[in-house]
């Protein structure tokens, strides 16, 4: 896929064609997709592809949609216009508990629902239920078994008794992504990951992420971001978005550079990259 820098202002129309099936194995295809809440654009005339085995990162400023997007993506917001298909079914035609149930997603809204004296172990395991909070389901050896190695893929098995409210912010943000992994899904999500963490957390779960994106075996990945540092090595495509619209789109190597994030980030803007890790500072 070329890169695409959309022409014009911020938010210009995507230039797609105006019919264009959905690929039959897209995990996610957005079709000129415009999002409006009280009289204001969160989205507009956005499409947007994600085929398996694709790493994307979505890159932008404050209110430029990027929330936005992934609750699309995830299955929790319907648009106002257009088409949203995730793993082959079209959003407001299909049973959306059983989709999200082939969906990871880790975000800063449902971590705040995690019981601050859950067990760490449950707080992955719950998944399994879609709940949040043990209460009476019960769990066989496999879903056990599962927890535990999530929770050691993440450096964080011997935190397993451990209450959650005691977890550092780095700690809790491992944990979040292992539970949105305990249900093998074909699609994962996740929300600013990084966001909070030092920089000895950042890089430890940049590590990890990295790990994760080279995995052939891992499913379709979308990360969501304001800094170019929190890009882990292996990921493909960057998504960037300005005032609800497109700014450009591609292969990662080609659209991170100063001129997309200039015009994404409204300020002049020179980028490095170095063994797969990206910098950006200011002219």
């Amino acid at each position: 896929m070329p890169t695409e820098l959309v022409p014009g202002v911020a938010g210009a129309a995507d230039a797609r064609p105006a019919v264009d099936p959905v690929a039959a194995d897209a995990v996610v295809d957005l079709a000129q997709v415009t999002v409006t809440r009280s009289g204001s654009h969160l989205l507009r005339d956005l499409s947007w592809r994600v085929q398996p085995g694709e790493r994307w990162v979505i890159l932008g400023p404050n209110g430029a949609g990027k929330t936005t997007l992934l609750n699309l993506a995830a299955g929790r917001l319907h648009p106002t216009t257009g088409t949203v298909h995730v793993l082959g079914e079209r959003i407001g035609r299909t049973d959306l508990a059983e989709l999200r149930t082939r969906i990871g997603l880790s975000t800063a809204a449902l971590a705040e629902r995690i019981p601050a004296d859950e067990p760490v172990r449950d707080v992955v395991l719950t998944a399994a239920w879609s709940v949040v909070g043990r209460w009476r389901e019960s769990y066989d050896a496999t879903d056990e078994s599962r927890a535990r190695a999530l929770l050691a893929q993440f450096g964080v098995a011997e935190l397993a008794d451990r209450r959650y409210g005691t977890l550092s912010e780095g700690e809790r943000k491992r944990v979040q992504i292992a539970r949105a992994l305990m249900t093998d899904p074909e699609l994962l999500l996740l929300d600013e990951p990084a966001a909070g963490l030092d920089l000895g957390g950042r890089e430890d779960l940049v590590a990890r992420l990295a790990r994760l994106a080279q995995d052939p075996d891992a499913p379709a990945l979308v990360l969501v971001t304001h800094h170019v540092e929190e890009i882990p090595p292996g990921f493909t495509h960057a998504l960037l978005l300005r005032d609800g619209g497109v700014v450009a789109r591609g292969p990662l190597a080609a659209t991170v550079n100063g001129v997309t994030l200039s015009k994404t980030f409204g300020v002049p803007l020179t980028v490095d990259r170095s063994a797969d890790r990206y910098a950006a500072r200011a002219l």
